[in-house]
């Protein structure tokens, strides 16, 4: 891994997505997670103080970065859920079939490489009847924006870490076995070509 990639991109990712508008998009759907959770793309672990702490036993955190991990390491200290850090891809995920309750992906299926596959993996370990919940940027409704999207993804998806503008989120979660029980969509404040939202829930 790279310098860049070990050290300063973690902290621009931590930086962009602790801003205000995607801080709000996490309160409004991070609390739903409940029991034995699975989430992909723990990150610098800016969702754990959104979790209900009530309702969670642990969480299983799936973080392929070291730098990420090492950015999240004082808020696992300081937070009271229980953490249990997995150093692998959304691809590999080394749980058992059905044995979390939900799993939890925030502005994470922009950047795994294939991500229907990661998907896939998630439908696999949840229990019957458990719950996928997400909040995700991608790609956005108007025509003028989504060439923007086309035009600037190259160039952004290698300075950003692999992160896709374009995505269809809904599209991917149904390719990968998910049934969308609840449907969002909007853009959020930001640079449009970065802030059309989808959040919700699957089963």
């Amino acid at each position: 891994m790279s310098f860049y990639d070990d050290r300063i991109l973690p902290h621009l990712i931590n930086l962009a997505c602790s801003a205000k508008p995607t801080r709000k998009q996490r309160e409004k759907i991070v609390h739903r997670a409940y029991g034995d959770v699975l989430e992909i793309g723990f990150g610098g672990g800016l969702n754990l103080n959104h979790y209900d702490g009530n309702k969670v036993r642990r969480v299983f955190g799936l973080e392929p970065s070291e730098g990420m991990r090492n950015s999240a390491a004082r808020l696992i200290a300081e937070s009271d859920i229980e953490v249990e850090l997995i150093d692998l891809p959304g691809e590999e995920i080394p749980l058992d079939d059905n044995s979390v309750d939900s799993v939890l992906v925030t502005y994470t299926l922009c950047t795994i490489p294939d991500a229907v596959a990661a998907v896939r993996g998630m439908r696999r370990v949840l229990k019957s009847g458990g719950h996928l919940f997400y909040c995700e940027h991608g790609k956005a409704p108007d025509q003028g924006v989504q060439k923007w999207q086309r035009r600037l993804n190259p160039g952004w998806r290698r300075i950003s870490g692999g992160c896709n503008m374009d995505r269809d989120i809904p599209a991917l979660l149904r390719e990968g076995g998910f049934d969308i029980e609840d449907d969002n969509r909007m853009y959020i404040p930001g640079i449009r070509a970065l802030s059309y939202n989808y959040w919700g829930a699957a089963r």
